[in-house]
């Protein structure tokens, strides 16, 4: 009997070290790749895979740095997930990159997404593409916002602000044949980015007015966003460092998101930015503070990092500040069909009307 498991026993090795090798594995397909540098402005190439990109000024553009333009993008790129840009630096001819939706699905609504990290990346992985499919399921178009960074020696509070505002613009010229309802064009941003969305609400006047040349292509198209996201802002036009604006009396609804005690100063200038919409009573202002969570990038005790977009953060109820939004922006009418006038248009007609006091 034991003879016998002895040769059971050899000839499985046997068999065993008969089996052919496995092939290895193919490579990732599809990987995104910076576009090539030529002589001519730096052509930016689809971040995700059908991106229509766009850039956001011409050729020759008082905006742009001539001795900068043809340099190429820098994409810093996930070791875990092959093909997922994480970051992108050194944008000196900054775009826009439109995601449509099935027509079925349209609701004219898109959204323009600005990423946050620290004007020194653009963190377009967890705070622009992840969103894509995500807005897609509610039927609202997105488009991912490359806007220039405090680290390549642009400043933010004006060029990546012009950016943010000439994208604004540029969608709506767009709106037609992108099949957009250009009275539902909205921007959201996130940490730095917010530093975006936020001014975009109140100071789309003043770049309207100094960007109306006849020379311009996009002169005499609106900048106003129709809804801003403000998403653990970085400081707003509102915060007490600087000078606040005057508050159109148009300016748009907005959607604001942080995560309380626990991300204290973005929580500061998020309050800042709703306390002085509030002064005015301008409608449809909702805010969201968390108890519990911290601003992504911030170390935690297990010596993990906070994450931020979409993730799920551990179960927290921060986790879900997205649905939160859906439910903010489905109230005020922007989840109906392109053409139908929305509650947040309504409400503001009213509000705009309303006599002084």
């Amino acid at each position: 009997m034991l003879q016998n498991r002895i040769l059971s026993a050899i000839l499985f090795a046997a068999c065993v070290h008969a089996q052919p090798a496995r092939p290895p594995l193919p490579p990732p397909q599809s990987v995104p790749k910076p576009g090539p540098v030529t002589d001519a402005p730096y052509a930016p190439t689809p971040i995700l895979p059908g991106g229509v990109v766009v850039p956001l000024y011409p050729a020759g553009s008082s905006f742009l740095k001539a001795d900068k333009v043809r340099e190429a993008e820098v994409y810093n790129m996930s070791q875990a997930v092959p093909g997922r840009i994480n970051s992108i630096v050194n944008i000196h001819n900054p775009s826009i990159e439109f995601h449509p939706v099935d027509r079925s699905l349209n609701t004219g609504a898109v959204l323009i997404l600005a990423a946050g990290g620290g004007h020194n990346t653009l963190n377009v992985g967890g705070e622009s593409a992840d969103f894509v499919p995500f807005f897609y399921n509610y039927g609202v178009n997105t488009v991912i916002l490359r806007n220039r960074l405090r680290r390549d020696g642009y400043n933010p509070q004006v060029d990546a602000v012009n950016d943010a505002l000439q994208a604004i613009r540029l969608v709506r010229a767009y709106a037609k044949e992108w099949n957009l309802d250009p009275n539902k064009i909205g921007i959201m941003g996130f940490s730095a980015g917010a530093e975006l969305s936020a001014p975009s609400a109140v100071l789309f006047e003043e770049f309207d007015k100094k960007n109306n040349d006849p020379s311009d292509a996009l002169a005499g198209i609106s900048s106003r966003p129709d809804y801003v996201g403000i998403i653990y802002p970085g400081p707003s036009p509102f915060a007490k460092s600087r000078t606040a604006p005057a508050i159109p009396k148009n300016a748009p609804p907005a959607f604001i998101a942080c995560a309380g005690s626990g991300d204290r100063v973005h929580t500061i200038w998020a309050i800042e930015y709703y306390s002085a919409m509030l002064a005015v009573s301008l409608p449809n202002i909702e805010m969201h503070l968390y108890g519990n969570g911290r601003h992504p990038g911030d170390a935690l005790s297990d010596g993990s990092r906070m994450t931020g977009g979409l993730t799920d953060r551990s179960n927290m109820p921060m986790g879900t500040w997205q649905l939160r939004f859906i439910d903010w922006f489905r109230d005020l009418g922007f989840l109906q069909k392109p053409g139908v006038e929305t509650k947040a248009a309504k409400d503001l007609a009213v509000y705009v009307n309303r006599p002084a006091r």
